[in-house]
């Protein structure tokens, strides 16, 4: 899990577990936020695969040479972040529908 978090840019994964951190406080302090918390973990962890995505294009255009194992692997460590921000939105649609039900 740690070669997880370290190979999804520790910075954007250390952001999504301050998202997945704050939807648990939020969860009895404001319900109502639930879900929007969980949407804007999963909007953030896209915008940065795709920001890691457009950083290695540059990089590839720049060295034409690069094996396609490299080019996979890059594109396989740039999904963790929006694997995260989707389990972090799956998370909240449970911990709202979960919310709905005792209301």
């Amino acid at each position: 899990m740690i070669q997880l978090f370290n190979a999804g840019n520790p910075f954007v994964m250390g952001v999504l577990t301050l998202f997945l951190i704050s939807l648990f406080l939020v969860a009895w302090r404001v319900p109502a936020l639930v879900k929007e918390i969980g949407l804007l973990a999963m909007v953030f962890g896209v915008t940065m695969q795709l920001y890691g995505v457009f950083i290695a294009c540059s990089a590839i255009i720049e060295m034409p040479d690069i094996s396609l194992a490299l080019i996979v692997g890059a594109f396989r460590v740039s999904l963790v972040s929006v694997i995260y921000g989707v389990v972090i939105y799956f998370i909240s649609l449970i911990i709202r529908v979960v919310q709905k039900s005792v209301i």
